[in-house]
Protein backbone atom coordinates (compact mmCIF):
# COMPACT_ATOMS: atom_id res chain seq x y z
CA UNK A 1 0.00 0.00 0.00
CA UNK A 2 1.40 3.40 -1.00
CA UNK A 3 0.40 6.53 0.91
CA UNK A 4 1.30 9.92 -0.56
CA UNK A 5 1.24 13.00 1.67
CA UNK A 6 0.62 16.23 -0.20
CA UNK A 7 2.74 19.30 0.44
CA UNK A 8 1.85 22.78 -0.81
CA UNK A 9 3.19 26.22 0.03
CA UNK A 10 1.79 27.16 3.45
CA UNK A 11 0.81 23.64 4.59
CA UNK A 12 0.32 22.96 8.29
CA UNK A 13 3.24 20.85 9.46
CA UNK A 14 1.38 18.90 12.16
CA UNK A 15 -1.38 18.01 9.69
CA UNK A 16 1.30 16.21 7.69
CA UNK A 17 3.68 14.91 10.32
CA UNK A 18 1.15 13.33 12.72
CA UNK A 19 -0.50 10.94 10.24
CA UNK A 20 2.79 10.49 8.36
CA UNK A 21 4.47 9.20 11.54
CA UNK A 22 1.53 6.88 12.23
CA UNK A 23 1.55 5.32 8.77
CA UNK A 24 5.35 5.17 8.63
CA UNK A 25 5.37 3.32 11.96
CA UNK A 26 2.86 0.85 10.53
CA UNK A 27 5.30 0.14 7.72
CA UNK A 28 7.87 -0.83 10.33
CA UNK A 29 5.62 -3.06 12.44
CA UNK A 30 4.13 -4.84 9.42
CA UNK A 31 7.32 -5.46 7.44
CA UNK A 32 6.51 -2.66 4.97
CA UNK A 33 2.85 -3.40 4.31
CA UNK A 34 2.62 0.35 3.74
CA UNK A 35 5.08 2.84 2.22
CA UNK A 36 4.84 6.60 2.64
CA UNK A 37 6.01 9.47 0.43
CA UNK A 38 6.00 13.25 0.67
CA UNK A 39 4.78 14.67 -2.65
CA UNK A 40 3.70 17.88 -4.32
CA UNK A 41 1.61 18.66 -7.38
CA UNK A 42 4.74 20.06 -9.04
CA UNK A 43 7.12 17.22 -8.27
CA UNK A 44 10.32 17.09 -6.20
CA UNK A 45 10.94 20.40 -4.43
CA UNK A 46 11.47 22.01 -1.04
CA UNK A 47 8.08 23.12 0.28
CA UNK A 48 7.69 25.82 2.98
CA UNK A 49 5.03 25.38 5.62
CA UNK A 50 2.83 28.24 6.75
CA UNK A 51 4.19 30.99 9.03
CA UNK A 52 7.74 29.96 8.15
CA UNK A 53 7.77 27.20 10.75
CA UNK A 54 9.76 24.65 8.75
CA UNK A 55 10.20 23.17 5.28
CA UNK A 56 9.80 19.62 4.06
CA UNK A 57 11.15 17.96 0.93
CA UNK A 58 8.72 16.54 -1.59
CA UNK A 59 10.51 13.61 -3.16
CA UNK A 60 8.19 13.03 -6.12
CA UNK A 61 4.99 14.20 -7.81
CA UNK A 62 1.53 13.37 -6.56
CA UNK A 63 0.43 10.45 -8.71
CA UNK A 64 -3.17 9.19 -8.44
CA UNK A 65 -2.25 6.25 -10.68
CA UNK A 66 0.31 4.95 -8.14
CA UNK A 67 -1.10 5.95 -4.79
CA UNK A 68 -3.56 3.89 -2.79
CA UNK A 69 -4.01 6.64 -0.20
CA UNK A 70 -3.56 10.40 -0.60
CA UNK A 71 -3.49 12.62 2.50
CA UNK A 72 -4.13 16.36 2.12
CA UNK A 73 -3.27 18.71 5.01
CA UNK A 74 -4.67 22.11 5.81
CA UNK A 75 -2.77 25.39 6.04
CA UNK A 76 -0.90 27.16 8.81
CA UNK A 77 -1.58 30.87 8.89
CA UNK A 78 -3.29 33.67 10.72
CA UNK A 79 -7.02 33.68 11.25
CA UNK A 80 -9.09 36.12 9.21
CA UNK A 81 -10.27 39.23 10.99
CA UNK A 82 -7.17 39.68 13.13
CA UNK A 83 -5.68 42.46 11.04
CA UNK A 84 -3.08 40.23 9.43
CA UNK A 85 -1.87 40.71 5.86
CA UNK A 86 -4.26 38.93 3.52
CA UNK A 87 -1.50 36.77 2.08
CA UNK A 88 -0.91 35.21 5.49
CA UNK A 89 -4.48 34.19 6.22
CA UNK A 90 -5.49 30.54 6.12
CA UNK A 91 -8.33 31.02 3.58
CA UNK A 92 -5.97 32.78 1.18
CA UNK A 93 -3.29 30.09 1.54
CA UNK A 94 -5.85 27.37 0.89
CA UNK A 95 -7.30 29.31 -2.03
CA UNK A 96 -3.92 29.57 -3.70
CA UNK A 97 -3.81 25.79 -4.10
CA UNK A 98 -6.64 26.16 -6.62
CA UNK A 99 -4.17 27.91 -8.92
CA UNK A 100 -1.92 24.84 -8.97
CA UNK A 101 -2.34 21.41 -10.49
CA UNK A 102 -3.48 19.97 -7.14
CA UNK A 103 -7.28 20.11 -7.70
CA UNK A 104 -7.00 18.26 -11.02
CA UNK A 105 -4.87 15.53 -9.47
CA UNK A 106 -7.26 15.16 -6.53
CA UNK A 107 -10.20 14.92 -8.93
CA UNK A 108 -8.38 12.14 -10.78
CA UNK A 109 -7.79 10.35 -7.49
CA UNK A 110 -11.48 10.48 -6.54
CA UNK A 111 -12.38 9.17 -9.99
CA UNK A 112 -10.08 6.16 -9.71
CA UNK A 113 -11.31 2.98 -8.07
CA UNK A 114 -9.20 1.81 -5.16
CA UNK A 115 -7.85 5.21 -4.11
CA UNK A 116 -8.78 6.81 -0.79
CA UNK A 117 -8.38 10.57 -0.39
CA UNK A 118 -8.02 11.66 3.23
CA UNK A 119 -7.78 15.15 4.66
CA UNK A 120 -6.75 16.75 7.93
CA UNK A 121 -8.26 19.99 9.22
CA UNK A 122 -8.50 22.55 6.39
CA UNK A 123 -7.42 19.99 3.81
CA UNK A 124 -11.08 19.22 3.16
CA UNK A 125 -11.58 22.88 2.23
CA UNK A 126 -9.16 22.48 -0.68
CA UNK A 127 -11.36 19.75 -2.14
CA UNK A 128 -14.53 21.64 -1.26
CA UNK A 129 -13.41 24.89 -2.90
CA UNK A 130 -12.44 22.90 -5.98
CA UNK A 131 -16.01 21.60 -6.20
CA UNK A 132 -15.09 18.02 -5.33
CA UNK A 133 -17.26 17.58 -2.22
CA UNK A 134 -20.71 18.45 -3.55
CA UNK A 135 -23.31 16.64 -1.38
CA UNK A 136 -20.61 14.62 0.36
CA UNK A 137 -20.33 14.38 4.16
CA UNK A 138 -17.08 15.82 5.47
CA UNK A 139 -15.54 17.59 8.42
CA UNK A 140 -12.88 20.23 9.00
CA UNK A 141 -11.66 22.54 11.76
CA UNK A 142 -14.63 23.81 13.77
CA UNK A 143 -13.97 27.38 12.60
CA UNK A 144 -14.42 26.31 8.99
CA UNK A 145 -17.61 24.28 9.24
CA UNK A 146 -19.91 27.04 7.97
CA UNK A 147 -17.66 27.68 4.98
CA UNK A 148 -17.50 23.95 4.28
CA UNK A 149 -21.29 23.84 4.12
CA UNK A 150 -21.39 26.89 1.87
CA UNK A 151 -19.39 24.98 -0.76
CA UNK A 152 -22.09 22.33 -1.12
CA UNK A 153 -20.51 19.72 1.15
CA UNK A 154 -22.49 18.24 4.06
CA UNK A 155 -20.70 19.24 7.31
CA UNK A 156 -20.55 16.55 9.98
CA UNK A 157 -19.37 17.47 13.48
CA UNK A 158 -17.22 14.39 14.13
CA UNK A 159 -13.56 13.72 14.74
CA UNK A 160 -13.30 11.56 11.60
CA UNK A 161 -15.84 11.21 8.79
CA UNK A 162 -15.63 8.09 6.61
CA UNK A 163 -17.46 8.37 3.29
CA UNK A 164 -15.80 5.45 1.55
CA UNK A 165 -13.12 6.79 -0.78
CA UNK A 166 -13.14 10.10 1.15
CA UNK A 167 -12.07 10.23 4.80
CA UNK A 168 -11.86 13.63 6.47
CA UNK A 169 -10.61 14.62 9.92
CA UNK A 170 -11.39 17.67 12.03
CA UNK A 171 -8.86 19.84 13.90
CA UNK A 172 -5.09 19.69 13.66
CA UNK A 173 -4.43 16.95 16.23
CA UNK A 174 -7.05 14.72 14.59
CA UNK A 175 -4.34 13.67 12.14
CA UNK A 176 -3.22 11.10 14.71
CA UNK A 177 -6.74 9.68 14.94
CA UNK A 178 -7.09 9.73 11.16
CA UNK A 179 -3.89 7.76 10.70
CA UNK A 180 -4.84 5.15 13.27
CA UNK A 181 -8.36 4.83 11.88
CA UNK A 182 -7.01 4.29 8.37
CA UNK A 183 -4.66 1.60 9.68
CA UNK A 184 -7.58 -0.12 11.39
CA UNK A 185 -9.71 0.11 8.26
CA UNK A 186 -7.07 -0.90 5.72
CA UNK A 187 -4.66 -3.17 7.60
CA UNK A 188 -6.72 -4.37 10.56
CA UNK A 189 -7.04 -3.59 14.28
CA UNK A 190 -3.87 -5.50 15.18
CA UNK A 191 -1.75 -3.06 13.20
CA UNK A 192 -3.57 -0.03 14.59
CA UNK A 193 -3.18 -1.34 18.13
CA UNK A 194 0.53 -1.99 17.64
CA UNK A 195 1.09 1.61 16.55
CA UNK A 196 -1.08 2.92 19.40
CA UNK A 197 1.13 1.05 21.84
CA UNK A 198 4.28 2.28 20.13
CA UNK A 199 3.12 5.90 20.34
CA UNK A 200 1.48 5.53 23.78
CA UNK A 201 -1.61 7.19 22.30
CA UNK A 202 -5.21 6.00 22.12
CA UNK A 203 -7.61 7.18 19.45
CA UNK A 204 -10.22 9.67 20.58
CA UNK A 205 -13.44 11.09 19.24
CA UNK A 206 -16.22 9.73 17.10
CA UNK A 207 -15.89 8.22 13.63
CA UNK A 208 -18.95 8.97 11.50
CA UNK A 209 -19.65 6.48 8.71
CA UNK A 210 -22.23 6.75 5.95
CA UNK A 211 -25.03 4.29 6.76
CA UNK A 212 -24.98 1.17 4.60
CA UNK A 213 -27.56 1.08 1.85
CA UNK A 214 -30.45 -1.19 2.75
CA UNK A 215 -30.87 -3.74 -0.02
CA UNK A 216 -34.40 -4.61 -1.05
CA UNK A 217 -35.46 -8.14 -0.27
CA UNK A 218 -35.39 -10.41 -3.29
Amino acid sequence: MLAQFVLFDGFDSLDVIAPYEVLAAAGAVTDRAIDVELVSAEGPRTVPSGLGLLTLQATTRLDPQRADLIVVPGAAGLLPGDGEPADDSIPVILGRTLETGLPTLLAQALDRDGVTVATVCGGSMILAMAGLLENRPATTHHLGMDLLGATGAVPVDARVVDDGDLVTAAGVTSGLDLGLYLLDRELGPETALAVERLFAYERRGTVWRRPATVQAAA
